[in-house]
């Protein structure tokens, strides 16, 4: 799977309340309104009166009910959310808008208070719950219910590449602060989770109250779990980095950083895999079980490295509770890239060979 060439960044942090709802910085809007403009898709704001879709009155999977939002889309509202398969934001996008880690809305055209009707809403909202696993797994992916710092989940973006009747290709991409996931009924060839997936917490990696803070305390039970040569072997100087090229993905037999899997014993393989086992934990079973399928497809987990990296720029501020900036699972066709300080931000990207994956970057 190639990386996203827009990828997420956290500029908006830092803003007031009132600016965090931004999709993009002014720069980046315009140029996608142009695009989005010269293509036919931006239309006039949705029109009072506007047919809703029907509200969910049973459980029904996700992509069913993708289905059933699109159905009920009018005319004007089609053309602010429905978007080509392989729309790009621009002519010097590398990849589709579809294949993108978002920080906010990809554009204000998808804001979902903005455009969707208050049925419609409910109807994202019940497949945005869909994707993820029970109650427990909104939790996480909604950061306990207010979507970090865009507030509410009216508040991120929801827009919709393809067609999903007849079984056709489409992707539905929720986006908004440091979060960006999917539902596309396995339409990308070989992808888990649909593409590079993007999802992160304000608060300190480390503090009890970031909720992903149980994914670095079950990857640190590995590390207590290390004799002294494999920590040396897996502790790195420096970042992997963030954004695009942190999630290129490489093949069987390239080098990778890190203790390999298959250097560890078994104790600890099962550590490892507790911990994978935690970072899909959130998502539905199908994308989790997705995710176990490929990493055996492309080699096996004895072909996953760990890394732990040191941030130079923390050596003033030593801290034996706070070790890492980052850690990091990687393997054939496999990188979970989990930074922890300042705050959480991780890169996702996970996709089979085997089943004609697109091309590596």
């Amino acid at each position: 799977m190639t990386p996203p060439d827009r990828p997420a960044s956290c500029p908006e942090c830092e803003l007031s309340p009132s600016e965090r709802t931004a999709s993009l910085d002014r720069r980046g809007f315009m140029r996608t309104v142009g695009a989005l403009a010269a293509v036919g898709v931006v239309g006039p704001v949705l029109p009072a009166g506007a047919r809703p879709a029907s509200r969910v009155r049973e459980a029904k999977p996700a992509e069913d009910m993708v289905r059933e939002l699109v159905s009920g889309l009018t005319a004007d509202q089609k053309k602010r959310v429905l978007l080509p398969w392989d729309f790009k934001v621009d002519d010097k996008a590398a990849i589709p808008a579809r294949l993108g880690m978002y920080n906010a809305p990809i554009t204000k055209t998808s804001v979902i208070k903005e455009v969707y009707t208050k049925p419609q809403q409910d109807l994202l909202l019940q497949i945005f719950k869909a994707i993820g696993n029970g109650e427990e797994g909104y939790k996480r992916l909604s950061r306990g219910g207010d979507f970090d710092n865009s507030g509410a989940f009216e508040n991120i973006g929801a827009c919709v590449f393809g067609d999903p009747t007849d079984k056709k290709q489409f992707s539905l991409v929720f986006a908004g602060h440091h979060l960006t996931v999917r539902c596309d009924g396995n339409s990308e060839p070989g992808a888990a989770f649909g593409g590079p997936m993007y999802y992160g917490h304000s608060p300190n990696g480390y503090a009890d109250d970031n909720i992903f803070y149980y994914q670095t305390k079950a990857v640190r039970k590995v590390f207590d779990a290390l004799d002294g040569k494999q920590r040396k072997a897996s502790v790195i100087r420096g970042t992997p980095g963030e954004l695009a090229p942190s999630v290129k993905l490489h093949k069987k037999g390239d080098p990778m950083p890190g203790l390999l899997l298959h250097e560890m014993s078994k104790d600890q393989r099962e550590l490892v895999m507790k911990t994978l086992q935690d970072l899909v934990s959130p998502f539905r079973k199908e994308d989790a079980d997705e995710v176990m399928e490929i990493v055996k497809e492309n080699g096996g987990a004895e072909m996953i490295h760990l890394a732990f990296y040191e941030d130079p720029k923390m050596d003033a501020i030593p801290d034996k509770d706070r070790p890492w900036h980052f850690w990091r699972l990687e393997g054939p066709g496999f990188v979970w890239n989990f930074r922890v300080l300042p705050h959480v931000h991780t890169y996702v990207n996970i996709s089979s060979f085997r089943r004609g994956a697109l091309p590596l970057c």
